[in-house]
């Protein structure tokens, strides 16, 4: 048996959220390209209409509104929300797919997702990315020039209520330097994919092979 095989084979799901401006975002794309092939982003679905140059299965998976329920009331969503009279959730049964398939399944999601993930897929990996100081966030979304100073105030606000989830996760990454945060996300997949959660009958297997080696001496 191939104990080393065993661990890459199974797939991980890693959960990303952080204040907006903490860089979660850049850090997950980064995160991906290194990974490749054996790395997935996770696709919400959503009952809204598509934009122009959206497309199904892509940027989203676009569901009626009775589709989506429907799947709310089979347990069919790992997470899901109401944003302006539309339903955005991550399905279960892709991510699971994904994961059986040896994949590790990435979701970058805001705090309120994430405490229903712990709470329906506890055995998910929580990273929380941490800007170094307040005042670097305040000077990240200003430098944007997106947004007005009322807005901007009302997402400092936002963060400051968002930090204190970061008791909930079970990685807190500072991105000060980006190359170093990137770094520290990759070292962190890295540590769970030879963390000791295999199953009793692949431990049993494998000590069993000791059995036979030693007596085929």
């Amino acid at each position: 048996m191939d104990l080393r095989e065993s661990f890459n084979n199974k797939g991980r799901l890693f959960v990303i959220s952080g204040p907006s401006g903490a860089g979660k975002g850049t850090i997950c794309g980064k995160v991906m390209e290194r990974l490749g092939d054996t790395a997935s982003l996770s696709v919400s679905a959503t009952t809204r209409q598509p934009r122009e140059g959206e497309v199904d299965g892509v940027n989203y998976y676009f569901l009626s509104k009775e589709e989506f329920e429907g799947r709310i009331n089979n347990n069919g969503f790992l997470e899901y929300a109401e944003v302006y009279d539309h339903y955005y959730g991550t399905s279960r049964e892709n991510v699971m797919d994904k994961l059986e398939s040896g994949k590790d399944v990435f979701l970058e999601i805001d705090i309120q997702g994430a405490m229903q993930v712990k709470d329906s897929f506890p055995e998910a990996v929580f990273i929380f990315i941490l800007p170094p100081s307040m005042e670097v966030l305040k000077a990240r979304i200003t430098g944007r020039n997106t947004d007005s100073e009322e807005v901007i105030d009302l997402r400092m606000s936002k963060a400051a209520d968002e930090i204190s989830y970061v008791e909930h996760y079970d990685y807190a990454v500072v991105n000060d330097d980006l190359e170093t945060a990137i770094g520290d996300v990759m070292a962190i997949i890295r540590s769970e994919k030879i963390r000791t959660d295999f199953t009793g009958d692949e431990l049993d297997e494998y000590i069993s092979s000791f059995g036979d080696s030693i007596g085929n001496r």
